[in-house]
């Protein structure tokens, strides 16, 4: 790549080996049934997805900035304004002026919004607990470390895959003009 050039280099990744990607490929099957498995309970606490998940940030890493649970939720700012300004109508989150820079919101869970999270995660774990009731002692020990072995998995954070250019939602070209301002040059200041 010469000075000139604008494309950005992209960085090879080591592919998984077939095993591995059969591996990953069940996991991540079994991880959608388990969660559409749940998804009753989170129905009966009338929240969507999206919401509990945001009111999920705020009771287990405690209050946040906007733009942090935007990171966090993976989504744009207005989006998690939106969010925030429902789960404040419910009575489930408070926004507040930062301590260090007044301009800056921080978002928390109410007291409320806790006990509707943490009710929600109760009635997840002992439906699935139902389930692991079923099976005999070798396989819940099969399943306590696979359990095991998935939060040390994400927890090292694993490296992202090398998805095909304009795979994957929100994918984007990854060249510029010459020329062309950059992201952060647009930005006002």
């Amino acid at each position: 790549m010469s000075i000139g050039d604008t494309r950005l280099a992209v960085t090879p990744r080591r592919s998984p080996s077939d095993g591995a990607t059969d591996v990953a490929d069940a996991v991540h099957s079994a991880a959608i049934r388990v969660l559409r498995f749940l998804r009753t309970e989170d129905d009966a606490l009338g929240l969507s997805a999206p919401k509990l998940s945001a009111l999920s940030v705020l009771v287990f890493r405690g209050p946040v900035t906007m733009g942090e649970l935007a990171r966090a939720e993976q989504v744009t700012p207005a989006t998690i304004s939106r969010l925030v300004t429902e789960l404040e109508e419910m009575g489930l989150a408070v926004r507040s002026a930062d301590e260090a820079d007044a301009r800056v919101r921080v978002v928390a869970a109410t007291a409320e919004g806790e006990a509707l999270l943490h009710e929600g995660r109760r009635r997840r774990v002992a439906r699935l607990a139902g389930a692991v009731d079923q099976l005999g002692a070798d396989d819940r020990q099969a399943l306590a470390r696979a359990a095991s072995l998935l939060e040390r998995m994400v927890a090292s954070g694993a490296p992202r895959s090398a998805a095909p250019s304009g795979a994957g939602r929100g994918a984007k070209k990854r060249t510029r003009r010459r020329g062309a301002a950059t992201p952060a040059a647009r930005r006002p200041a």
